[in-house]
């Protein structure tokens, strides 16, 4: 049995269409709006037009609900069927919107169909429907469709707009707080430490990484974020955590070591430094990700020590100058594998090939000085 669902709403009219908008609690959403799931028929006739849930993403909106300060602005998008209506107010018009109280039909009876389906807001849903809160008002934006047919092209029209660059997300999320989704979360540092790195007058790397603000640097930010996100979680800036949390101290020393390494790095590759990526394989994706290894093994070999000079890896990267093939050459990259020097590409096979032959190189220098 259904009942109705009186909430203030605003009116407005665009062309012929009618708009709704209104707040509710995040949990009454399923009462009245529906998800309809992409699916084939008996006939195998195309229905509805939503993908499945995915729970990693729910669970990620929904962690982020139960902290402290969220903030939800986002509109969930439904389109109605004709059982909902509106009643003007008394007060006056005021151009194409006017106020009152918009009737829905709800239910809790999980059989029966509601008024309304999602377009647009599935996976907040969701999140809002299992989050541990006792009420979290969420706005609603709607439309009454006259088929399903509208309702999908509402879908993909909602859905297929650019989304940001991920270039200005990385270069944004130094100067913001609270709690961000798991992936976000975990770039938070390394983009803190690569806009110091690009911004700092000391730096080897000052203007050098290509960011929104930064659009002549040569190295690309997500190539790296990739370095610089390796070295924390499992390489030499490691020990400068604590648990998840890094002191300012912790920045400070992580920026010494890096900038201490990629100077050193300018130094002994002078011409290939100064190139752009399509005329070196150093500040290709290729480059940079390896050379981060190559970091981490060289402090590795120094002991772990929290202070590494720049003289200490310019002696280091001499001893292996030989076996780098970033402008010219061919790389030997073990197992029959030769390839010219600008054929190693920005893909997860090459830079485990490159990275592997310069790490190999390096250990054979190593052991061969200790024997």
């Amino acid at each position: 049995m259904s009942d109705v669902m009186a909430v203030a709403a605003i009116e407005a009219i665009q062309g012929e269409r009618r708009l709704y908008g209104f707040a509710v609690n995040g949990c009454d959403v399923g009462r009245f709006a529906d998800i309809s799931r992409l699916r084939r028929g008996e006939r195998n006739d195309l229905r509805g037009y939503q993908r499945p849930e995915v729970s990693s993403h729910i669970n990620e909106i929904r962690r982020y609900l139960e902290s402290p300060g969220a903030l939800l602005p986002n509109a969930i998008v439904v389109a109605f069927d004709s059982t909902v209506r509106f009643l003007p107010g008394a007060g006056p018009d005021t151009g194409p919107t006017r106020a009152g109280t918009l009737l829905i039909p709800v239910t809790d009876d999980k059989e029966v169909e509601r008024a309304g389906w999602i377009v647009d807001g599935q996976q907040r849903t969701a999140a809002l429907r299992d989050a541990d809160l006792h009420a979290f008002p969420v706005f609603v934006t709607a439309f009454v469709a006259s088929d399903q047919h509208e309702q999908r092209s509402q879908f993909i029209l909602v859905n297929s707009t650019k989304p940001l660059p991920k270039g200005l997300i990385y270069e944004l999320l130094p100067s913001t707080e609270g709690v961000l989704p798991t992936y976000l979360e975990r770039r938070r540092l390394p983009a803190a430490l690569l806009e110091r790195l690009n911004q700092d007058a000391d730096s080897p790397l000052l203007g050098k990484i290509q960011t929104p603000t930064s659009p002549n640097g040569v190295i690309r930010d997500n190539s790296m974020l990739k370095a610089l996100e390796h070295s924390i979680s499992d390489g030499s800036l490691s020990v400068y955590r604590s648990g998840h949390e890094t002191s300012i101290e912790g920045v400070d020393a992580m920026l010494s070591l890096l900038k201490s390494f990629w100077g050193a790095v300018a130094v002994v590759f002078p011409d290939a430094w100064q190139l752009p990526p399509r005329r070196s394989r150093l500040v290709h994706g290729v480059g940079v990700v390896s050379m981060g290894f190559v970091m981490d093994a060289v402090v590795e070999r120094a002991g772990g020590s929290s202070v590494v000079p720049r003289d200490v890896f310019e002696a280091e990267l001499s001893r292996l100058r030989p076996y780098c093939h970033w402008t010219s050459g061919a790389w030997d990259l073990g197992g029959g594998v030769v390839r010219a020097w600008d054929d190693v590409q920005n893909t997860s096979r090459d830079i485990q090939l490159v990275t592997n032959h310069l790490l190999q190189k390096y250990r054979q220098l190593n052991r061969a000085l200790a024997g």
